[in-house]
């Protein structure tokens, strides 16, 4: 398989998503530096081997484009609900706060993208929980509660 050009754009932006994070992460506690900075090397190392790979097959098999390929099966209306309904997500979270913004945003997408409502209920549920234990039990962070739950005192 070739390399594709394009792919040269997609490990610029990750190494420069590590640095911004990593340099955020010096600035907190010692304490708190552990799992952003195990994540953050967890990030970089496979964007490295990634871009290791791009090398070896661009020697290999030669580079192309890969600009035909990825606006190929482009869907617009897809692509501008997605980015309405993330944006109307971002708001939400500031009224309702985290958890009941996250649950309607992933129903209202997956119902949207067609995904059966059993594998879709399972989804939600799932990643509710997953976000649950290890974020607010495991980790201690506290997600934004919303100003509206917040002067319902919930």
């Amino acid at each position: 398989m070739k390399m594709k050009k394009t792919d040269i754009g997609v490990v610029a932006f990750m190494y420069i998503v590590c640095a911004y994070f990593y340099s955020e992460t010096v600035k907190l506690k010692e304490s708190s530096q552990t799992y952003p900075k195990f994540t953050i090397i967890l990030l970089f190392g496979l964007t490295t081997l990634y871009l290791v790979q791009m090398i070896v097959s661009a020697r290999k098999h030669g580079i192309e484009s890969g600009v035909q390929e990825v606006f190929k099966d482009f869907l617009p209306l897809q692509f501008f609900v997605c980015l309405a309904a993330t944006i109307l997500y971002l708001v939400c979270i500031y009224f309702f706060g985290f958890y009941i913004s996250t649950v309607l945003f992933m129903v209202f997408l997956l119902l949207f993208l067609k995904v059966p409502l059993p594998y879709t209920a399972i989804t939600v549920v799932a990643i509710i929980a997953l976000i649950y234990f290890a974020f607010s039990r495991f980790l201690g962070v506290r997600l934004p509660a919303g100003i509206l739950m917040k002067a319902l005192g919930r």
